[in-house]
């Protein structure tokens, strides 16, 4: 699973996730990419699910990107555990993701397998997203994205 192999603070706040985001909205290293189209938090399981979706549809072939990392700590206090004593320990990581981002991009598949599995891929994530294509692919027939 995906998380930092060391922090400088064991657990952190909420926050918030207003506007779009700036950076990681271009596709850099593939031929299409999917983006967020909300904001919201992926969890580690939730990033290695679309993963696993993308690489089982590929078939081997192509080479994916993870274009987001869980850095974030989210805490959670024990079931039936009375209010007061501090705040929980640290239960998973998820990473913040606004609208505009790239999650995943691949590159080395045609077209229509491309799609299929970046479609499956978005099926495991709790956001809404959409397949984009970089402006450097060459695609057999107009793809909106």
């Amino acid at each position: 699973m995906l998380m930092p192999k060391r922090v400088k603070y064991r657990k952190q706040m909420r926050g918030r996730m207003r506007g779009k985001d700036a950076r990681g909205s271009e596709i850099h290293f593939g031929e299409y990419g999917l983006q967020a189209m909300e904001p919201g938090w992926i969890t580690q399981r939730q990033i290695e699910a679309a993963r696993r979706a993308i690489v089982r549809a590929l078939k081997r072939r192509g080479k994916v990107w993870i274009r987001v990392f869980p850095d974030k700590p989210v805490t959670q206090r024990a079931a039936e555990t009375r209010m007061g004593k501090g705040k929980g320990s640290v239960d998973h990581w998820v990473a913040v993701v606004r609208p505009g981002r790239i999650l995943f991009e691949l590159a080395g598949a045609p077209p229509d397998i491309a799609r299929e599995a970046l479609r499956l891929a978005g099926h495991k994530l709790p956001i809404k997203v959409q397949m984009r294509v970089s402006r450097t692919a060459d695609v057999g027939g107009a793809m909106e994205g």
